[in-house]
């Protein structure tokens, strides 16, 4: 029950900067960042595509769909941050380098 409630706490806090950077971004980039009931929706126009991110509470991930590719990164408390351990990326690093190879320019988050 100890590690549900930190699993929650890390990936709310994690969903909220994500977002907040995502909505800053949103000003300068072609997409729109929504969040509605703890998932994490990201808009394109041109292409046309969406992207999906989500904690998912039974195995303690959070999941990032993008680009027709899945995503699922473990909480690592060295880094205090959620990573894919395939990649090494922190989810802040991987949906930016998504958003980058989506619109066709580097994004920054």
């Amino acid at each position: 029950m100890k590690e549900q409630l930190e699993f929650k706490h890390h990936a709310d806090e994690a969903m909220e900067r994500l977002y907040r950077a995502l909505c800053d971004a949103a000003d300068d980039y072609p997409f729109d960042p929504e969040l509605e009931s703890g998932a994490l929706k990201i808009d394109f126009d041109d292409p046309p595509a969406k992207f999906v991110v989500s904690p998912n509470s039974a195995v303690e991930q959070i999941w990032v769909s993008a680009l027709s590719k899945s995503f699922k990164l473990d909480w690592d408390p060295v880094e205090g941050s959620f990573i894919h351990s395939e990649s090494g990326l922190t989810l802040m690093e991987l949906v930016s380098a998504h958003i980058s190879k989506q619109i066709g320019e580097e994004v920054s988050l």
